[in-house]
């Protein structure tokens, strides 16, 4: 377990520096749904992630 809170904070810390905010948020969404069984949370997360991922090759 001491391994899995380890990546989890490195995987955090990435969104945040790379991501600002929005990816936090997209990340925190992500996760809560994952973990209380809630689709549309994570839904909404991974779609968030989404867009910030794939929006410079949108705009180019």
């Amino acid at each position: 377990m001491p391994a899995l809170t380890l990546v989890s904070a490195v995987l955090e810390q990435t969104v945040r520096w790379k991501y600002g905010t929005a990816g936090t948020i997209g990340l925190l969404l992500l996760t809560a749904g994952i973990r209380s069984g809630r689709p549309a949370l994570s839904s909404a997360g991974a779609v968030i992630l989404a867009l910030l991922v794939t929006g410079p090759a949108v705009n180019s």
